[in-house]
């Protein structure tokens, strides 16, 4: 059951009552007791969709996206960078390898 806000026309009195959805809105103020009580419409509660199909994620800013997607490239190139380099040194070991094989064979 959600909780209304109200507030009175009459003596700018305001309250939040908790009650039912399909309950009608009150109408008189506990206040002053007239009939101009009126149903605020809310703020509510920030909604989070979970489960298959929802994240949280989804509706991120542009500038969040842009962000993400320049470490996602830089992150990609340190990599990339870091694997020239292991290769490089294989090779190097290797040729060293098959140096050394053909000096033993002689």
């Amino acid at each position: 059951m959600p909780t209304y806000d109200y507030v009175c026309k009459s003596c700018d009195h305001k309250w939040e009552l908790f009650q039912q959805i399909t309950a009608n809105p009150k109408r008189k103020c506990p206040e002053c007791g007239k009939l101009k009580a009126k149903r605020v419409i809310g703020p509510g509660a920030g909604i989070i969709f979970k489960g298959s199909g929802f994240y949280q994620t989804d509706y991120r800013s542009s500038a969040y996206k842009k962000a993400a997607a320049a470490d996602k490239t830089a992150q990609k190139k340190s990599q990339e960078s870091s694997d020239s380099k292991s290769s490089s040194s294989t090779k190097s070991e290797s040729k060293s390898k098959s140096k050394s094989k053909s000096k033993s064979s002689d």
